[in-house]
């Protein structure tokens, strides 16, 4: 069961969105997803509540540095992969989830403050890997990409930071309105109704060729080969 786990050191850079659309696009192609909210700010709990149960989606709220790991052993149980939205910190249970991803996604939209909160995301990977002799493996994924960005301009994007040996996932998540209505009426994009909602055909076309880019890094048959233990016990000298 892969985790994976969505971190931005700076609020506001998309993540929430992006963990959103991935698990429920994966609900959608029948994986069983759990969905562990971790930001204070609990915007997957809320949505949670405003939609309903949801076919093949669960989602924890109650989360702290001492419950994450008995979370992601339970969802191990229950679910084909597991997805962590984290606060817009550098804190203890950001350093935790990281440690225990399968792979860290790190949300970036085009301006300098997004850049430096996944700089210090990036840094702090660096120092866990360093401290537990660990290999986590992270991208980085553009969000809230407007119709002004032109094909020119993100490859420039992506040469950038893969210059700076930064992976980039190839699909970049476009500004939507139906993205910004899952949270406002609850549901899927697929539950939407398309008089309603504008370009919604688009959309969903978007959230599919993302969580499909990721279920072809992450599979389902992926298993954590570090030991979990190596990497609490130094958890708390990178924090």
């Amino acid at each position: 069961m892969p985790v994976i786990s969505f971190a931005n050191a700076k609020g506001g850079a998309g993540k929430t969105t992006a963990a959103l659309l991935l698990a429920t696009e994966l609900a959608q192609q029948g994986f069983r997803v759990a969905i562990i909210d971790a930001d204070p700010q609990h915007w997957i709990s809320q949505w949670h509540e405003l939609s309903g149960p949801q076919r093949n989606i669960e989602v924890i709220s109650e989360v702290s540095v001492a419950s994450l790991q008995g979370h992601i052993a339970e969802c191990a149980r229950t679910a084909d992969y597991t997805v962590i939205d984290l606060a817009g910190a550098r804190d203890a249970i950001v350093t935790t989830a990281l440690g225990l991803s399968d792979h860290v996604m790190i949300p970036v939209q085009g301006c300098a403050m997004d850049a430096r909160g996944a700089a210090q995301i990036l840094d702090l990977i660096g120092l866990i890997e360093e401290k537990g002799r660990l290999s986590i493996p992270h991208s980085v994924v553009l969000t809230r990409v407007t119709s002004m960005v032109t094909t020119r301009a993100l490859l420039a994007i992506k040469g950038l930071l893969q210059a700076r040996g930064v992976n980039v996932v190839n699909t970049p998540i476009v500004e939507r309105n139906a993205f910004r209505e899952i949270f406002d009426c609850g549901g899927t994009l697929h539950t939407m109704d398309p008089a309603k909602i504008s370009n919604l055909d688009r959309a969903r076309e978007n959230a599919r060729a993302f969580a499909l880019e990721v279920m072809r890094v992450l599979p389902v048959r992926v298993v954590r080969s570090q030991p979990a233990r190596r990497f609490l016990r130094v958890v708390g000298n990178a924090a």
